[in-house]
């Protein structure tokens, strides 16, 4: 009986690694989709500072997925690494 949850607990845990590194690939492509959009530099003459405007704002979308992305991945390690050991002990155990 007892094996059988902790069977549950591995699987439970795949589904939320899963569903996390989704998440983390999502904001990923997100933040290169922003990128690609994003200019090193420009020059501008003073009537095209709307643009200049828009390059800031998406820096500001770019810099703001850091802390999720960081965050994500940091989680996603964490669970995928406990889910292994779970799972190794459990076939230790059973073997």
């Amino acid at each position: 009986m007892f094996d059988n949850i902790q069977w549950n607990l591995v699987l439970y845990m795949l589904v939320a690694w899963g569903v996390i590194t989704l998440t983390l690939i999502i904001f990923m492509l997100y933040r290169r989709a922003l990128s690609a959009r994003e200019d090193d530099q420009i020059f501008l003459a003073p009537s095209e500072q709307h643009i200049a405007a828009e390059q800031r704002v998406i820096f500001q979308r770019i810099t703001k997925t850091t802390v999720p992305i960081a965050t994500l991945a940091i989680l996603s390690v964490v669970l995928a690494l406990t889910t292994l050991g779970l799972w190794l002990y459990q076939g230790w155990k059973s073997f």
